[in-house]
């Protein structure tokens, strides 16, 4: 499985965040990196993932689905950091 950021703005007051949301956790595996970015754990390519965001999302609103692999650094909550070390390789 490949660990992926999924990342984005929603940009027009209500917009679909419960939707987008509901989304990203659907893939299973997951950890919060920020307040609109993600990680997650997939088998599917970061463009197959695009496509099913696609229409939950207005043209002007931004959204990235990103390989994530080790290295990384940062600084967060002890779970995302035991996450990030379990899901993501080299």
């Amino acid at each position: 499985m490949a660990a992926l950021l999924v990342t984005y703005d929603l940009n027009s007051p209500g917009q679909k965040h419960a939707k987008v949301l509901e989304k990203v956790k659907s893939f299973g595996g997951w950890a919060k990196l920020s307040e609109s970015s993600y990680a997650i754990t997939t088998s599917l390519t970061p463009s197959q993932v695009y496509s099913q965001f696609e229409s939950l999302l207005d043209s002007n609103d931004h959204i990235w689905i990103i390989s994530l692999k080790k290295p990384y650094s940062g600084f967060g909550p002890r779970k995302v950091i035991d996450w990030l070390d379990t899901n993501l390789t080299y």
